[in-house]
């Protein structure tokens, strides 16, 4: 496979970042912009959204009961009440 160039244009500020970062890790600026690039990719690739991440566990355990969602409210009571009743 053969490289490829691309140009960016870049404010003043952020090329000599560039600048710094290459003479300090004694790379070219090609190299620092390649590891970036690939840096944030895998940055983007980690951050699933909390759906996707739960999603194969989701209905995984059931309790069988079909109305638990709309009658908590009245659990929780009978369980308050029950733990009232115990003492």
């Amino acid at each position: 496979m053969y490289d490829q160039i691309t140009t960016a244009r870049l404010p003043a500020d952020i090329r000599n970042k560039l600048l710094v970062l290459s003479r300090i890790k004694g790379k070219t600026k090609s190299d620092i912009i390649k590891e970036s690039v690939e840096m944030y990719y895998a940055n983007e690739e980690n951050e699933i959204d909390s759906f996707v991440l739960g999603e194969p566990y989701f209905g995984r355990y059931g309790s069988g009961d079909r109305d638990r969602s709309t009658s908590y409210k009245k659990r929780i009571k009978e369980n308050l009440r029950a733990k009232l009743d115990s003492y």
